[in-house]
């Protein structure tokens, strides 16, 4: 069954008193994006998040964002004194040297690049963080999968309804494509009639019937008829595949568009005209839900 693109799940764990909360966010896309966002202190995971992400998900774009609870400040982030007593100097000099007095704003000056460096922690921690994190982050990513599941399932459901409105449509057109080749021999024959008798001319029944085979000829849609019926038995089928089927199922859909075109400028009935226009905005409808599907 397919699978829409957008979707979200979140997951959370505890370690060593620390809550590491992920949430994954989707929307359709044409290809696969992903945007990972994670605390300065666990930055070095997002390459393999990236790569989780990847294995995962097919199309979309992917929106992960790692959030750290219980964190104490100095678990996160450490202050070079060094630079401190450095900058502190620095600006003593400077105010000596004008003959200003001065104040020290500590906040401001803990702003300045390379102040506060975040905590990174040793490898046996790291490993520890890395297989707790993955492991949240998958069962995010089931939870996602679990709700792009459900609307994948509304939209197959509106998508079918779409192929049987359009399959009934084909089958009125169906009936009365016949009856307009008969309607147009007996118009034609009766206005030559009534040209002929004013004239006191002899109807010419071979012309009549090479303007009727030349009028059937062009006004034939029963091939395009049997490609939009094809069209929708490969679309149906592709809706229960088991592997990514947007892109195949955008382009049945730009194929289904054609083929109703053409039946529309071939058409020489109103019934018919009126008909195509149905199907070609049930088909507008189907290329919009198909953009949502992985």
């Amino acid at each position: 069954m397919i699978q829409s693109m957008t979707g979200f799940g979140e997951a959370g764990c505890e370690l060593d008193g620390i809550s590491y909360v992920v949430e994954i966010k989707s929307v359709n896309n044409r290809y696969f994006k992903s945007s990972v966002k994670l605390p300065d202190t666990v930055s070095f995971l997002e390459e393999e998040i990236d790569r989780l992400l990847r294995g995962s998900i097919a199309r979309g774009t992917v929106t992960y964002s790692l959030r750290l609870k219980n964190v104490a400040a100095k678990a996160m982030f450490d202050i070079d004194e060094t630079a401190v007593h450095r900058c502190v100097e620095r600006l003593g000099d400077i105010a000596s040297k004008l003959n200003v007095d001065y104040k020290i704003d500590l906040a401001a000056l803990l702003s300045l690049p390379g102040i506060i460096e975040p905590v990174l922690p040793d490898e046996d921690e790291a490993k520890r963080i890395t297989e707790t994190i993955l492991k949240v982050s998958q069962k995010a990513i089931e939870q996602l999968k679990i709700m792009r599941d459900r609307e994948g399932k509304s939209v197959a459901d509106d998508l079918n309804n779409n192929c049987a409105a359009i399959k009934d449509r084909l089958e009125l057109i169906r009936k009365k494509s016949p009856m307009v080749i008969d309607e147009y021999h007996k118009k034609l024959k009766k206005r030559v009639e009534e040209l002929t008798s004013q004239a006191s001319l002899r109807l010419d029944e071979e012309i009549v019937a090479r303007e009727v085979a030349f009028f059937a000829e062009r006004s034939d849609i029963s091939e395009e008829l049997s490609r939009l019926d094809s069209h929708l038995g490969q679309f149906t089928h592709s809706l229960e595949s088991t592997q990514q089927a947007g892109r195949r199922l955008d382009f049945i859909s730009q194929e289904m568009l054609r083929e109703a075109n053409t039946i529309g400028s071939k058409a020489m009935d109103s019934d018919i005209a009126k008909w195509v226009v149905d199907i070609k905005c049930m088909i507008d409808r189907i290329k919009e839900q198909v953009q949502n599907v992985e």
